[in-house]
């Protein structure tokens, strides 16, 4: 499923860090029922994000910038998303 805030995610960290990997993956159907699971079919992702912004960064400092990038939709439009976040080469 690709829907508006997938959209939005990869806009916002395309604009942040021109990746030359990024992959969304929509986890939601993972957590249908469970807690945090809004029925709006975009309550949990997991990012893995390839940039050279990333390099010589620790994995908590790399996590911070895509949470920045990702502005209010952590924790506050999605209940859940984890980053896997890696430079070039790595």
């Amino acid at each position: 499923m690709n829907g508006p805030l997938t959209q939005e995610m990869r806009q916002l960290l395309t604009a942040a860090f021109e990746p030359s990997s990024l992959d969304i993956i929509n986890d939601s159907a993972n957590h249908h029922g469970h807690t945090g699971d809004d029925g709006s079919g975009e309550s949990h992702f997991t990012i893995v994000i390839e940039s050279a912004c990333f390099t010589g960064l620790s994995r908590l400092q790399r996590q911070r910038l895509v949470n920045a990038a990702l502005g209010d939709i952590p924790g506050n439009r999605v209940h859940a998303v984890a980053i896997k976040a890696r430079a070039p080469g790595e």
